[in-house]
């Protein structure tokens, strides 16, 4: 069965860089402490890692 991780925004991206709001909307974050499933893959991983100040991961089965 594939991974999965929930990615959950939880600090505004106001106020950061132009490329890591894109970031955080290209990973279908809308709203504060909006959660959303993204398969864990390597393109993923580096979206998350850009924008690791602004959200809580977690993997689940």
């Amino acid at each position: 069965m594939e991974k999965k991780l929930r990615i959950t925004l939880k600090k505004s991206p106001i106020g950061y860089a132009q490329d890591q709001k894109d970031t955080v909307k290209a990973l279908g974050l809308r709203k504060l402490n909006s959660s959303v499933e993204q398969p864990d893959t390597p393109a993923i991983r580096g979206m998350v890692a850009k924008v690791s100040h602004l959200v809580d991961v977690e993997e689940i089965a």
